[in-house]
């Protein structure tokens, strides 16, 4: 099928992206990748009035180290993440969560700011965000706001991105110099969408004492979920009080079914790759 008639803009900058929508933004879809947009216009699941591509925004392509962040602007593609080496360093979590996103064809266009307002279950990018602590940078009818990850995606394709909004740039937190990580993904076939996913971040001490675990499922529900463990007085985490706590935790979620997995295979997948991720922050296998 081919798209509905509809008008193309291409601006330049932000501020005329703002200026359109603050105009007509209840008619408008922006288009950032549009490897989730092209498909449903083409299939006419969506018909906008006017399409605003931010292709040509320069300003949404930066990456930057602020004193105490990482930044990477709505624009910055899948595949950049993947392979830009200070990104590696600095947030190796990001470098291979990218790694299991799609295929490289869509890693080449796919963008960040993309994906994060499709907020689609099964993506990788807002289950990474919530397990870095990353905090989107969103500008709107009102100025510039900041909202952290934990409280931007409001369920199956709703985020806190409105019609008059941008998001501008997310912002992922320095990690700490002994902080470990893990990811893990179950899909029917490389580059299928998830089944469920886990990213997870734990900080360790000089002694490799761990004080502190926190665990973003995704693909299991409507939107990705949050699990964080601290150590309990002097006593240090270990992988089976960690994995204990988090899988009884995620058992309670209220998993989806659909015709790629029944929920409760799909629960048993959430157990499985929580159990995996854990396993190799904590050096058990």
């Amino acid at each position: 099928m081919k798209p509905p008639v509809l008008d193309y803009v291409s601006p330049r900058s932000v501020d005329e992206v703002l200026a359109i929508l603050a105009d007509q933004g209840d008619s408008v879809k922006i288009i950032a990748g549009g490897q989730s947009l092209m498909p449903a216009l083409n299939f006419r699941l969506s018909a906008p009035a006017m399409l605003v591509d931010l292709g040509n925004i320069e300003a949404l392509r930066n990456v930057r180290k602020d004193t105490d962040a990482l930044v990477l602007g709505a624009m910055v593609t899948h595949r950049s993440v993947e392979k830009d080496a200070a990104i590696r360093a600095a947030l190796p979590l990001l470098a291979h969560g990218m790694e299991h996103v799609a295929h490289v064809q869509i890693r080449n266009r796919g963008t960040i700011g993309g994906s994060l307002c499709h907020a689609d279950p099964s993506a990788e990018w807002p289950g990474l965000c919530l397990a870095c602590d990353a905090t989107m940078v969103i500008a709107g009818l009102q100025g510039i706001r900041q909202v952290p990850a934990r409280k931007f995606v409001h369920g199956l394709f709703s985020t806190e991105v409105g019609p008059h909004d941008l998001l501008l740039e997310v912002r992922f937190p320095r990690w700490p110099d002994r902080r470990r990580w893990a990811f893990k993904e179950v899909s029917r076939r490389s580059g299928d969408f998830a089944i469920a996913g886990a990213a997870a971040v734990a900080d360790f001490d000089a002694t490799s004492a761990c004080s502190f675990v926190r665990v973003a499922v995704f693909g299991a529900t409507d939107k990705p979920e949050l699990f964080e463990l601290g150590a309990s007085g002097a006593r240090a985490l270990t992988y089976d009080t960690a994995a204990a706590a988090i899988q009884a935790a995620a058992r309670g979620l209220e998993v989806r079914g659909d015709h790629h997995a029944s929920e409760t295979y799909r629960a048993e997948i959430v157990q499985h790759v929580v159990a995996t991720a854990l396993r190799r922050i904590f050096a058990e296998d």
